[in-house]
């Protein structure tokens, strides 16, 4: 499950942090930041739900738990290392693209882990857990790898 949901993140990431470095000039850290978790969120709420999760069916209640989770880490975490470690660097708010992408990417990763926490033991609790045998090994009544 961790390995999906690190695939799925890979590109997500690569949605969100390519939109987020070609508009974040333009529109400021704020919203350009905004734009490009709610275009990977997108992806992943879906991807993530029925391939990372394995849930039948996306619900209305995964997609308010989902977005409270990200609203939570894309919109008020992530700007928040984002500045933060921007203040700390040289140059710091007027720093050049590599730090901006370099800090990004640092938030991305806080996110990722308080994502996965989140999804696995709150979005999607009780879906695709495999269910341990006695020989030490997992059975699964899901028959997708």
């Amino acid at each position: 499950m961790l390995a999906r949901f690190a695939g799925v993140g890979v590109a997500n990431t690569l949605i969100d942090v390519g939109l987020f470095m070609l508009l974040h000039d333009r529109l400021g850290i704020l919203a350009a930041n905004f734009v490009s978790t709610v275009a990977g969120m997108t992806f992943s709420f879906v991807v993530n739900g029925l391939f990372t999760f394995r849930a039948q069916r996306l619900t209305l209640r995964h997609a308010v738990l989902f977005l409270a989770t990200n609203g939570l880490t894309l919109w008020v975490l992530q700007p928040l290392v984002i500045h933060a470690l921007l203040a700390l660097a040289p140059g710091g708010d007027d720093a050049g693209d590599l730090l901006v992408l370099v800090v990004k990417v640092a938030a991305i990763g806080v996110s990722f882990v308080l994502n996965f926490v989140a999804y696995r033991w709150v979005v999607w609790p009780a879906v695709g857990q495999d269910e341990p045998v006695t020989d030490g090994g997992t059975i699964s009544s899901d028959p997708r790898p």
